[in-house]
């Protein structure tokens, strides 16, 4: 494997055109007087174009928060959001942005074909064409042989690979993904980072993912940004370098991924001991 360059740096400074999700002096507060919370505060970062980006910190921090401003389904206290330079609103939907959401939202009543191409049917397209792309996603997350299969007879990673296959299947130009794998056994987990690696070398959108797994960060991400104990603030933004394409099992044999975790880590953990500290 390549040597590793670590980097801390702030943001960096990019130009409009290769921006596609931009925050600027980003705040949230919860309630008034004396019930406000102050969950997000002065938070800025740019993603650029194919980037794919994890948003990293402890429990509590804002990033889900943040995630959803982004995506529109909260509204923000201050700051700015714009999707290719274009202000991003609450309630506004926006048809490049798909989103991930952290538990399978998968239909009980549908299979799996049919739950992985709702959004194709909702959008009207032909039925042909939709049962192709449908084969083609079934191919790409290993369902085959289970597309007449209803969630209920479906373990908890295959749900969410159908979940994640329906969204995908709506070629996303910017992928907003709420911790998806969560909930996961770490053996799942690692199968879905392999599946999701492989969808995102061919299809490159950009990505912002949320995750408190650090190992899952250092996995798939070309960047991690690091928030700071509630509020949530931009305490760091690392660069992680591994070469791609990625093996999701092979990197954390190697010394660079345990160099990297252990110098991320350091800093991930003052905010823990801080995020500890305030809830005793």
């Amino acid at each position: 494997m390549a040597a590793l360059a670590l980097a801390d740096r702030p943001a960096p400074t990019v130009a409009p055109a290769e921006t596609r999700i931009g925050v600027a002096n980003l705040d949230k507060v919860y309630g008034s007087g004396d019930g406000k919370v102050v969950a997000v505060s002065d938070v800025s970062f740019e993603i650029r174009r194919g980037e794919f980006v994890a948003l990293l910190g402890p429990s509590g921090c804002g990033k889900s928060t943040i995630l959803n401003m982004v995506a529109g389904l909260i509204k923000r206290s201050g700051g700015e959001i714009r999707i290719d330079g274009a202000p991003m609103e609450h309630g506004q939907v926006n048809p490049k942005v798909g989103y991930v959401f952290q538990r399978d939202t998968v239909f009980p009543w549908r299979t799996v074909e049919q739950n992985i191409g709702y959004g194709l049917e909702i959008a009207g397209v032909p039925a042909g064409e939709r049962a192709e792309r449908v084969r083609r996603a079934v191919r790409m997350a290993g369902l085959s042989g289970f597309e007449s299969k209803f969630p209920s007879t479906l373990s908890g990673g295959m749900r969410q690979r159908v979940a994640l296959m329906r969204t995908l299947i709506m070629k996303p130009e910017i992928l907003l993904m709420d911790e998806p794998f969560g909930a996961l056994d770490t053996h799942t987990k690692l199968e879905m980072h392999r599946i999701l690696l492989d969808i995102w070398e061919e299809e490159r959108q950009t990505v912002l993912f949320v995750t408190h797994d650090l190992g899952e960060a250092l996995t798939l991400a070309d960047r991690i940004i690091l928030l700071s104990a509630r509020p949530g603030r931009l305490k760091e933004d690392f660069a992680v370098t591994f070469p791609r394409p990625r093996d999701a099992v092979a990197l954390r044999e190697a010394p660079e991924f345990g160099r990297l975790f252990s110098h991320v880590w350091h800093s991930l953990g003052e905010e823990f001991r801080k995020a500890q500290g305030a809830a005793s």
